[in-house]
């Protein structure tokens, strides 16, 4: 297969570059929770376990460049803005909940009930 380039950046097939677009910690989760409807930040930060600002940010604008997220701010005091998927990042929610549910699988097999994990988390509030 051919590399690829974009943006300077070297791509060794079409799966490396997807894995490069919504690989580390923060873009999937932030793609999830936008799969149904648009978020203000502070939304996606409360809905986020464990996710800094600035990691937050950094997805954001991240998925924001690669044209998987809509960023709109509404002129008001203080400014409003809010998150949406583009069709490009719809049309992906496909394959994230496709890994989703791999992942889920493979917990199972390794013993792990993430469904009663869920419902518990749900129960507590966290």
């Amino acid at each position: 297969m051919p590399d690829v380039f974009i943006h300077n950046q070297r791509f060794y097939n079409p799966v490396d570059y997807v894995l490069q677009l919504i690989g580390g910690t923060w873009k999937v989760p932030v793609l999830w929770r936008l799969r149904k409807r648009s978020l203000r930040y502070t939304e996606l930060e409360k809905d986020i376990p464990h996710i800094s600002q600035k990691m937050l940010t950094k997805a954001l604008k991240e998925l924001e460049a690669d044209g998987l997220v809509s960023k709109t701010t509404f002129a008001e005091v203080p400014p409003r803005v809010i998150y949406a998927l583009t069709e490009k990042g719809v049309y992906l929610i496909p394959l994230v909940e496709t890994i989703r549910n791999y992942g889920i699988e493979l917990l199972k097999e390794s013993g792990v009930d993430y469904d009663k994990l869920i419902r518990e988390e749900q129960k507590t509030g966290k």
